[in-house]
Parts: structure tokens; sequence; C-alpha cells
């Protein structure tokens, strides 16, 4: 019976609220603190760090009280060297003062690799050996052999270039091929609507090079330049036209897509127009006749 009678006691009960008060004001002054100490409701959006240098994007960190680190450092050809990539987090995302903003820059240099042994290959092979590596195909050197198609030397800028040497991703090497003993030819391929990459690979897989690049008034900027398709080339796709292994083929670029609008599509549209014109005419003479029989 005591136990009952001490939780049923006034003091007992005076005890209980003391702690039940004291605990919220516990709580209550944690919240408050917490938010004080996270600056809630403070923060701001991350500014647009791309493109900058670090020598242009520091003003802006110490202007909105932020602080960064370069984590990390890739190779992009078509872009600055030492400008900002990417960026954690993310423009537009929200941060709060002192908070570490984590850049990926663009190296000054590129990456350098080493140059693989492709004689003895196929053509085919050797270019997905070369891409792996990060290199690229240029021309194809045909030369007489009882082997075709298959890579006798590899050269960089005219020179033989031996595996194991270091060179910087992207570098192209050019290939020299067996034809074989025989004048052996190749159908010309369709090349017409095709980006440059695409006639490339398909010129090479037929055992043929691209020669001259001629791009027109359309193309100005870099972006114009990879979007650019062809239009025009030299010699055309024939189903009797051959010919002979490592030849070339001239094409002309352009991003304007009339310049390889079929002539049926042409003509449709100008029948169009042109049919247009007549319902324009026949109306107009509708409505003077109406006019001069109400008059």
């Amino acid at each position: 019976m005591s136990f009952f009678k001490t939780i049923f006691s006034k003091a007992f009960g005076k005890h209980v609220g003391i702690l039940f008060i004291a605990g919220c004001l516990i709580i209550l002054f944690t919240f408050i603190g917490l938010k004080i100490y996270t600056r809630h409701g403070k923060g701001f959006e991350a500014p647009d760090f791309t493109g900058l240098t670090e020598q242009q994007f520091k003003h802006l960190i110490e202007k909105n009280d932020l602080r960064y680190a370069i984590i990390d450092s890739i190779y992009v050809d078509e872009e600055p060297p030492g400008i900002v990539i990417e960026q954690t987090p993310e423009p537009g995302s929200m941060v709060k003062k002192n908070r570490n903003i984590f850049f990926t820059i663009n190296s000054w240099a590129p990456e350098k690799v080493q140059m693989p042994d492709v004689i003895d290959y196929s053509i085919r092979n050797a270019r997905v050996m070369l891409e792996s590596f990060g290199l690229k195909v240029g021309q194809l050197i045909y030369v007489p052999s009882e082997y075709t198609n298959l890579v006798l030397g590899q050269h960089y800028k005219g020179k033989p270039i031996e595996a194991g040497t270091p060179l910087e991703r992207g570098a192209v090497i050019d290939l020299i091929v067996g034809k074989g003993l025989s004048n052996q030819t190749t159908a010309v391929p369709d090349l017409i609507g095709l980006y440059f990459n695409e006639a490339k690979e398909i010129s090479q897989n037929l055992s043929l090079n691209i020669g001259a690049q001629i791009y027109d008034t359309t193309v100005v900027t870099k972006e114009d330049t990879l979007n650019a398709f062809v239009w025009k080339q030299r010699p055309d796709e024939s189903s009797d036209r051959q010919l002979r292994l490592g030849a070339s083929i001239d094409i002309w670029l352009t991003t304007d897509s009339s310049f390889i609008m079929p002539d049926s599509a042409l003509s449709d549209t100008i029948d169009t127009e042109f049919q247009e014109e007549i319902d324009i005419d026949s109306q107009v003479s509708e409505d003077t006749e109406e006019e001069e029989k109400f008059f």
C-alpha cells in the first residue's frame, strides 16, 4: 500500500511535473541550438562554376562564403584546359555557408596511353584494339602482299611506331595493310546523309579512305562540325562502280537538310504550293463573281 501512496502523493506528482517541464525545455533548447548552428532557412542556390578556371571561380567561392576542393581531372579535347567540367553539388542545389564544393577540372595535358601492337591483326580487330586504348585510326595505306586486309605496319605522323610507345590519348595511327597480289577492288558505298564518323567507319570497313572533307558555309562552330552530314561524294555511289583497295572518297558536308531532300519530296512541296495558289485564285474569282451579281 505504501508504494501506491507514494505514486499518488503530491510530492511525487510535483517531481514528475518538474522532470517533464525540464525535458521539454531541454528538447526546445536543443532544436533552437541546432537551428542556429545549421543556419536553418539560410540556404541559397549553388552557383554554376562550369567553364570557369580556378582563378575565375575563387572570387565566386569567397563571395558566397563557400569552400572548394578539386577532386579529379579528366581530359576533354573539345574543352579549354583548366576549366570546371563537373561540380558537386550541382548548380542550383541548395547549399549553406562554408559548404564544400567539389570540382572535376579539364586537365592541362592529354592522358598518356601506350601504343598497342596491332600488326598481324585484321583491320576490324586493329580498329577495335586502337579505340580501346583511346587512339584513332587514320589512313589505310595498302601495299602488295599475299595477305588481304591484314595489318602489316603501324605508323604515327608518317613514321613507324613500336608497341609500348607512350602517346597522347586521341592520337591518330595510320595502318599499313596488305591488299593481296591482285588488283582487288571494292564497291563505292553510299555515304549521303551520314555524319563524318559514320562515313569514315563504313569506308574503312570496305578498305577505303576518306579523302578531302569540304564544309559549306553552314558549318561555322565546332558543334556544327559534329552535326554536319555528307550531302555529296566523289566518286558517287553506283552499282557498277569499283575502287581499288585504299582509294579515297572526297566528301562535302553541310548542316542544311534541304541539300539531301528527295526530288519527289521537293516536287510535292512545289505542287502543294502551286495548288494553294490556284485555290486562292479560284476563291478570289468566285468572290468577284458574287460581288458582280450583287451589284
